[in-house]
């Protein structure tokens, strides 16, 4: 499934939702040359979350095979920065736009729904309590983990608890046939919710060394997001998009 759009109106500019996919894409050109070699590897190493690196669970002077442009090398110093460096980082092209269009889809209406400062940490937090645990899942991962997909797991997860109503138009693949739909975002969610921690289980007993979707920074992301959301909410903007969601889905009753 792939959300298209909501059924949930903004009521302002959502200024630092577009300040955030702005700087995922001056990230994608500048640092990490769209993609190109070697600048994709190189960023990927100085930028990217290693879990060793940051517990000492690697020995200093290992070295990691990123490309066959780039091996990095784990020095004495632990490079904390890269917490919040590597929710800045993508793989791919279509890594970058699809976690983007993720934001933009929902980003818009947490935004409005606590205010432009408040999201900004509230984003962060759940940047870093992605990156935790996708740590805490692998703490000898010599992997290094890049993109934004934790904090916006923890934008989706605030989103299910203040609008699960939210309609949500949805493109759905079954095989060759496309069909479009209309979910409450509980579902939707739910269902996206579920995919990850049962993709995440397997990480636990799987080579530690190895590379894919860090499902766990998902999961970690999205509970975070359910957590941390009634603390930054404002009620009364909160209120008003209920009210509005709640005219929207009776176009579908």
């Amino acid at each position: 499934m792939f959300p298209l759009r909501d059924e949930n109106p903004t009521f302002r500019t959502s200024l630092l939702t577009f300040i955030i996919i702005g700087l995922n894409a001056a990230a994608w050109v500048s640092i990490q040359g769209m993609g190109s070699e070697p600048a994709l590897s190189r960023s990927v190493c100085l930028f990217g979350l290693i879990p060793g690196e940051l517990l000492g669970t690697i020995e200093e002077g290992s070295r990691i095979t990123i490309s066959r442009y780039t091996v990095c090398v784990i020095g004495e110093q632990r490079n904390w920065h890269t917490l919040f460096t590597s929710m800045f980082l993508h793989g791919s092209w279509f890594h970058l736009i699809s976690n983007m269009w993720f934001l933009y889809v929902f980003g818009d209406n947490i935004e409005d729904s606590t205010n432009r400062i408040r999201f900004v940490i509230f984003y962060l937090l759940c940047g870093l309590a992605a990156g935790g645990a996708q740590i805490l899942s692998n703490p000898q991962s010599q992997v290094p983990m890049i993109g934004a997909s934790g904090a916006i797991s923890g934008v989706m997860g605030a989103y299910a608890v203040l609008y699960p109503k939210a309609p949500v138009h949805l493109l759905v693949f079954l095989g060759f046939f496309i069909t479009r739909i209309v979910v409450p975002a509980y579902l939707m969610l739910g269902y996206w919710f579920l995919i990850q921690f049962l993709g995440a289980l397997p990480a636990l007993r799987a080579d530690p060394d190895a590379g894919g979707i860090a499902f766990w920074a998902h999961v970690g992301g999205f509970i975070a997001g359910v957590a941390l959301i009634p603390l930054f909410k404002n009620s009364d903007s909160v209120h008003l998009h209920r009210e509005a969601v709640e005219e929207r889905w009776s176009w579908y009753r």
